[in-house]
């Protein structure tokens, strides 16, 4: 069995079961190559998005070799589309659950923000019994942590998870602030770090471990995060705003917690505890009088 193909890079290996005889030697076609001779194992030699030849029994075989690059964007599309998926079938079981009269849904309840503060909250008690390592979920320590060191959960993906919790426990979805603040952290920092880490080539002079394209992505994407949260709920008439004077208010918080993302203090104090802090803080004296 005989491989044809130009010379690149080692990609993967045919395991096949030799005939009577172990070793072969056969030519490639190309006239510049020289004879090879091959065993039970045959290596591929690879380059990216291009067709590759291979010989099998007198038979041409074209291959198409998918960068690594592309497979991850399989990959990742896969597991977006499965994530939708499987929110729709939840949101689906409990919409047949309310129409049963089994469950009830009425965000106007005293206990709706309890309710939606559970899955939160487990998640919270997760991080907690890994973080100290009475259990150990290595695919939770590994998709949420950046050394793969347990004790990492007990940090910022925990405070995370308080902050959720305490936004849907003490503002839920009357005030703006708890809006604000979680689409700063989520919406913002989460951006930004993503943006940061792939064109943040250029650091903020008084913190190296913090870059102009990432705190420009957090104060955009904040910002425009925060307004699509709270024209949603204004459209389903929870709350309602001036918005000629709400819009450059947002933008002023979404400033200022930009410059607390970007400040070196992450040692002493986590980013995802003083910026949503700060955000409630700021948007308490500014938004006080909008709802």
């Amino acid at each position: 069995m005989t491989l044809l193909s130009s010379h690149f890079f080692p990609f993967s290996a045919v395991n096949r079961r030799s005939p009577a005889t172990t070793t072969t030697t056969t030519t490639n076609l190309f006239s510049c190559n020289k004879p090879t001779t091959t065993n039970d194992t045959v290596k591929f030699l690879y380059s990216p998005s291009i067709h590759r030849s291979i010989r099998l029994d007198k038979r041409f075989v074209t291959r198409f070799v998918v960068p690594a690059n592309a497979q991850d964007l399989i990959h990742n599309a896969g597991a977006t589309v499965g994530v939708l998926g499987g929110a729709y079938v939840l949101v689906s079981a409990f919409d047949d659950l309310t129409r049963k009269n089994i469950l009830n849904q009425d965000s106007n309840s005293p206990d709706a923000r309890y309710f939606a503060a559970f899955v939160p909250l487990v998640n919270f008690l997760r991080l907690l019994v890994n973080g100290f390592s009475l259990v150990s979920d290595q695919g939770l320590i590994k998709s949420v942590t950046r050394k793969g060191d347990p004790k990492e959960l007990l940090r910022g993906p925990l405070y995370y998870v308080g902050i959720l919790i305490l936004c849907a426990v003490v503002f839920w979805r009357n005030s703006p602030i708890g809006v604000v603040s979680l689409a700063m952290m989520c919406g913002g920092d989460g951006v930004a770090d993503i943006i940061g880490r792939r064109y943040g080539s250029m650091k903020i002079p008084y913190n190296q471990n913090k870059s102009w394209a990432g705190s420009i992505a957090m104060l955009l994407f904040g910002f425009l995060v925060s307004i699509g949260m709270l024209y949603y709920y204004s459209s389903l008439g929870h709350v309602e705003f001036d918005w000629g004077d709400i819009v450059p208010r947002v933008a002023f918080i979404s400033f200022v917690a930009t410059v607390v993302e970007s400040l070196p203090i992450t040692e002493v104090v986590d980013d995802n505890i003083s910026v949503p802090l700060v955000t409630m803080a700021m948007a308490f004296f500014t938004l006080s009088n909008n709802f």
